[in-house]
C-alpha cells in the first residue's frame, strides 16, 4: 500500500503550537507558508491509527481508563520486534509524555542541588527540567570532529564526561539518543563507554529514545538496555513513545521503561506526588495501533525523510555551498551551520522569520553550542520543503548573504 505523504494539511486555526507560533512570530505570513520548526509532521497520520480511533468511538465510554494487556502486548511487543530486547511488563511505566517523565526522574531521583549532565546542543526541555527543579546543570557538550570530505560530525567528550561524573555532586545523565538535533544515531560501542562512566560514578542514565524508530538507511539504533548488564539496571530508564514516529504528540503517551523495583517505586512515587500518570482513553488506542499495524507506513515515512535529505544536500550544494549541512544519521531533523554569513543568532532568526519565511528552531535553542545553527524539519511533503529552500535562496540574493555575497546570480 503506498500511503499518502503528499497532501497539505493546513493547520491554521486549528490549536497547532507550531503554527499557532509562527503567526505570533509574522502575523503578516501568507496562508501558503508552512513552518519547518517543532518536530512533529506536516503529514497525514496514518490511516490505521485513524480507523482504530474512529472505530473505538463506536461504542466507547471515555471514562477513566486504565492500560489493558492489548496495551502492554503493543509496546513490549514493538521494541522486540523493531529493537530487538523484551522489557518485562512489570517495566513499563506509562506517562503522558517524554518531558513530563524526564521531570520527573530529575525530581524524584536526585535532590536539589544535584549536578544533572547534558549533552549540548540537546532538545531544550532537558536543560529546563534540570533548572526547573532545583538542580544544578552541568554541562558535557558534544565535539565537532572533522571529515574525511571536509564536513563535521559530533562524537562524545569522554574525557570530559568522566571528569564530571566522577564529581560526586553529579547525579544524573539525561541522554538523548537519538540525539536531537545533531542527529548523532550512538553506536553501541558508544553507549558501553557512557554506561561504564557513569555506572562507575554511580550516576543514572535516563536515556531519551523518543527518535529510536526515526533511523536512516545505514545506521541502526542501539537501545542503551542491550549495551547494559542485568547488575546495571539500578541506573538507566528507557523513554520511550509512539509520538515523534506516528505524529501523535497530541496523543500524550509515553512508555517508559525502569527495569531496576526500588529505582521505578522512586519513579512512581514521583509521579504519585503531582498525580500524573495515567494517559487519555485515546493514548492507549492510537498506541496500539501504532504499534502493531503501521510498520509499512514508518518504511515509507523513512524513504521521505531520507529523499527530503538528500534533496537539501543537493539543494545547498548548488546554491548555498557555505551552508553546512551535517549527516543526518537519525531523527526527522536537519542540523545546519549558518556561521560562515557572519550574522547574529538574533539577525539570523529575524532573516528566517522575516525574510526568508522558513520558520525553523533556532539553534540556540539547544544551547550556546547551536548558535547560528538551524534545524529543520523534513516530515513534510517534498514540495513543501521545495518551496521553502526557494524562498531561502531567494532571500539570500536579496540580502546579498554567502555565495550572493558577490554578486553571484546563480
Amino acid at each position: 500500500m503506498g500511503y499518502d505523504f503528499k497532501t497539505h494539511m493546513s493547520r491554521e486555526n486549528t490549536g497547532s503550537a507550531k503554527w499557532d507560533a509562527m503567526y505570533r512570530r509574522n502575523p503578516r505570513v501568507g496562508h501558503e507558508i508552512v513552518p519547518l520548526s517543532v518536530a512533529d509532521m506536516e503529514l497525514p497520520n496514518p490511516p490505521e491509527v485513524i480507523e482504530a480511533l474512529r472505530s473505538y468511538l463506536d461504542d466507547a465510554i471515555l471514562g477513566y481508563t486504565d492500560p489493558t494487556d492489548a496495551f502492554y502486548d503493543a509496546c513490549i511487543g514493538w521494541q522486540t520486534r523493531r529493537h530487538g530486547w523484551t522489557p518485562a511488563k512489570a517495566w513499563l511505566v506509562t506517562s503522558p509524555g517524554v518531558v513530563p517523565a524526564i521531570y520527573n526522574a530529575v525530581s524524584s531521583l536526585t535532590e536539589e542541588g544535584d549536578g544533572v549532565i547534558i549533552q549540548p546542543p540537546v532538545y531544550y526541555p532537558f536543560r529546563m527540567a534540570v533548572e526547573r527543579t532545583g538542580r544544578t546543570l552541568v554541562t558535557n557538550p558534544l565535539r565537532r570532529v572533522e571529515l574525511e570530505d571536509g564536513g563535521h560530525a559530533y562524537e562524545m567528550d569522554f574525557e570530559d564526561l568522566a571528569r564530571k561524573a566522577a564529581d560526586p555532586r553529579n547525579r544524573m545523565l539525561v541522554l538523548c539518543s537519538p540525539h536531537n538535533p545533531v542527529g548523532r544515531v550512538w553506536r553501541a560501542d558508544e553507549l558501553r563507554r557512557l554506561l561504564d562512566i557513569c555506572v562507575q560514578n554511580d550516576v543514572i542514565v535516563v536515556s531519551d529514545e523518543i527518535h529510536d524508530d526515526l533511523v536512516m538507511p545505514g545506521h541502526a539504533h542501539t537501545t542503551i538496555m542491550r549495551v547494559a548488564e542485568a547488575g546495571e539496571y539500578d541506573h538507566i530508564l528507557v523513554c520511550t513513545a509512539p509520538s515523534k514516529t506516528f505524529n501523535l504528540a497530541g496523543c500524550q503517551a509515553s512508555a517508559i521503561y525502569v527495569p531496576d523495583e526500588a529505582l521505578r517505586e522512586r519513579f512512581e512515587a514521583g509521579f504519585a506526588k503531582v498525580a500524573l500518570r495515567e494517559l487519555n482513553a485515546f493514548a492507549y488506542v492510537a498506541t496500539q495501533a501504532a504499534y502493531t499495524r503501521c510498520d509499512a507506513w514508518l518504511e515509507q515515512l523513512i524513504e521521505l525523510v531520507w529523499s527530503n535529505y538528500r534533496m537539501l544536500r543537493g539543494f545547498l550544494a548548488a546554491y548555498l555551498p557555505e551552508v553546512e549541512l551535517y549527516p543526518l544519521e537519525g531523527t526527522y531533523l536537519a542540523w545546519l551551520d549558518f556561521g560562515s554569513w557572519g550574522l547574529s543568532k538574533e539577525e539570523l532568526e529575524a532573516f528566517m522569520c522575516e525574510e526568508a519565511l522558513l520558520f525553523p528552531d533556532e539553534g540556540s535553542m539547544f544551547g550556546p553550542e547551536g548558535d547560528c545553527f538551524e534545524r529543520l524539519n523534513l516530515a513534510c511533503p517534498t514540495d513543501v520543503l521545495e518551496a521553502a529552500l526557494e524562498r531561502l535562496v531567494h532571500a539570500a540574493r536579496e540580502r546579498r548573504l554567502g555565495a550572493f555575497s558577490g554578486g553571484d546570480e546563480r
